[in-house]
């Protein structure tokens, strides 16, 4: 089979809006670029997040600003963000939004003009810019028009529409190659027919989005399978705090066909109300401490906010989602459960069929033909489902440099450190935006100052034999059996409610599953062949998994996205602890590492009773670092 060999300045493996906006900073800085795209362009997940995008704009209250966006990001996070980058979000993500606008987004307005922006949890004023609730569709389109228009520019000038930007579409990588201890380029190959294919590039741009499919129940397509985490733990890089995936608290449960798929949370910054099966609007009981001065604990307070937020507490269906899917989790496991194994969020009740239709456009759409439900009329079924992973990549917060891989760089889901232990619904297209850009610039610094490094033949022939190898096991493994495996392990043990015995328990059957892993055979031939694809994707899942799974172990408290039943309750030690993942050839380690001292100017944008809640007694009377 011939090799099929690429050259480029910067390769961005993922086509979503943190790639896409890594590309285009690189080709606007005169790079030539490529882009790896797993599915088809324009299929990411990116789509996925539909209610909005969070911004300090100060269109619908003029009090929102960069440090109140700051503020929020840091207590969702429950203060185990990285302050630098929850920083640079809260001050860049206005400037990416209206960025977006002049490269032709549409987002909906307000009444002067303006563009518009809702609630949404965990956010104390209306912030989120949308577009009905298809928000990262636009996003994506208007990304795509971008490349587009860079790609018509250059065939102006060259004669060759792909001469600076070209996307490899349905294209897999399965390995970052190395030389010298620093990038040299990507190996992978062509999901339709296989062949192989060789990228040599001295930066790569990993932007490959979660790791949804490790779990039984997720709101994530095919494609998040953890590609882009394991293939940084194994060219080196680390990631930190894995043991944080959020369940987004209303996904589909009925039926079954459907279960998991996403419910946007725009349906409860619209109004939208939570109760169980004996019509109790459970979420006032499940208020915690560090939250009881801002959200309403009884209905009329609560009913009051929508027309008045100036001098009413919020509703508790607004609380972060780590609260609200814990608090449906209990419900269900309490007999006080749908039929189905979820709650009820109902709209029907607080606003009109027509401006649901207007507003929430494809939840209408997408009960009224997944589940036969007319949610301007009745009630939705929801629960909990694997949405997000906060834990990735570790970087450099201003360049997205991943840590330890000189030429590596990292943005969007895959990168951690921004949303702590979990992320408010709205920042994730911003930080796609935000830290998209930072990682192109980041790349292009270091293309500038560090030139080529070719690869050598040793490392290609070992890529070539690592794709052709479950060609050549007979009778071995399948991989779809072990991935059932697996996902059963990861629902079963290492989800919403955790324990140290079943975290012990998880960590020795991944690691059987591991070893049998290596035996994995695949029959037939390269061609539109399935299997093939998930023997590459198994692996990658496999060590997402036990990095998730040690590092669950190894925290013990209950923080943000990670609930231990054996240690419920934050300890304010394990505030200033971030969990790193590295990865030794066999075996995933976990190393605690101390976060970074918030500085003085943004210690002193919180109330100092807010950080007593969070804080040592040290850390408040450091008072920041000077």
């Amino acid at each position: 089979m011939t090799l099929e060999r690429h050259t480029y300045d910067v390769l961005v493996i993922g086509a979503g809006g943190a790639g896409l906006r890594a590309a285009v900073e690189a080709r606007e800085s005169g790079l030539r670029v490529a882009i790896i795209c797993k599915s088809l362009f324009g299929k990411a997940h990116t789509v996925m997040a539909e209610g909005g995008a969070a911004a300090s704009m100060g269109n619908v209250n003029d009090k929102d600003s960069w440090m109140v966006h700051f503020r929020d990001t840091m207590r969702g996070g429950k203060f185990l963000s990285h302050f630098r980058m929850a920083e640079l979000h809260a001050k860049e993500a206005p400037d990416r939004i209206w960025e977006l606008e002049t490269w032709g987004a549409l987002f909906d307005r307000t009444k002067e003009g303006k563009i518009s922006q809702r609630n949404f949890g965990g956010h104390e004023y209306p912030r989120l810019a949308h577009v009905g609730d298809r928000t990262g569709l636009e996003l994506i389109r208007t990304m795509q028009q971008k490349i587009v228009a860079l790609q018509q520019k250059d065939g102006r000038e060259t004669g060759d529409m792909e001469s600076g930007i070209k996307v490899f579409a349905e294209l897999t990588i399965t390995d970052i190659l190395k030389e010298n201890g620093k990038i040299s380029g990507a190996y992978g190959y062509w999901r339709e027919s296989g062949g192989e294919v060789l990228f040599e590039a001295p930066a790569i741009v990993i932007a490959t989005g979660g790791v949804g499919k490790t779990f039984k129940i997720t709101s994530n397509s095919w494609e998040g399978t953890g590609d882009g985490h394991a293939l940084a733990l194994k060219a080196g890089a680390n990631l930190v705090d894995m043991e944080f995936l959020q369940f987004h608290p209303t996904g589909m449960v009925w039926p079954p066909s459907v279960r998991g798929i996403l419910v946007t949370e725009s349906v409860r910054g619209e109004g939208g109300v939570l109760t169980n099966n004996l019509g109790e609007r459970f979420m006032f009981k499940y208020i915690p401490d560090v939250f009881k001065d801002k959200y309403a604990d009884n209905e009329a307070e609560a009913d009051r906010w929508y027309i008045d937020q100036d001098n009413n507490r919020r509703p508790p269906e607004l609380l972060p989602r780590d609260e609200v899917a814990r608090a449906i989790n209990t419900e269900v496991k309490s007999g006080r459960g749908t039929e189905h194994g979820g709650v009820f969020l109902d709209v029907s009740k607080r606003i009109s069929a027509e401006i649901i239709k207007k507003r929430l456009p494809s939840m209408w759409h997408q009960f009224y033909e997944l589940a036969g439900v007319d949610i301007t009329k009745e009630a939705m079924e929801v629960g909990p489902t694997c949405h997000y992973v906060m834990g990735g990549v570790e970087v450099e917060p201003d360049t997205a440099a991943a840590v330890g891989v000189p030429g590596l760089f990292a943005a969007g889901e895959v990168a951690g450190g921004m949303h702590g232990s979990n992320r408010l619904g709205g920042n994730s297209l911003t930080d796609l935006l935000v830290f998209g850009r930072r990682a192109g610039i980041g790349a292009v610094d270091y293309v500038k100052k560090n030139g080529a490094n070719p690869v050598s033949q040793a490392a290609i022939t070992t890529a070539a034999t690592k794709i052709q190898a479950p060609f050549d096991r007979e009778g071995g493994e399948n991989s779809y059996s072990l991935h059932a495996e697996l996902q059963e392990i990861t629902h079963n043990l290492v989800g919403i409610i955790r324990t140290g015995p079943e975290l012990k328990e998880a960590i020795t059957k991944i690691a059987e599953i591991r070893k049998r892993s290596t035996n994995v055979s695949v029959s037939g031939g390269r061609k539109f062949n399935p299997g093939f694809h998930l023997a590459f994707d198994l692996d990658n899942m496999l060590l997402v998994a036990e990095s998730t799974a040690k590092s669950a172990i190894n925290r013990e408290e209950s923080r943000g996205g990670h609930t231990r039943d054996d240690f419920p309750g934050m300890n304010d030690k394990w505030r200033k602890i971030n969990n790193i993942s590295s990865f030794d050839g066999s075996q995933v380690n976990i190393r605690e590492q101390v976060l970074p001292t918030i500085p003085k100017e943004l210690f002193d944008l919180f109330d100092i009773h807010e950080l007593e809640k969070y804080m040592t007694p040290e850390e408040i009377a450091k008072g920041g670092s000077n």
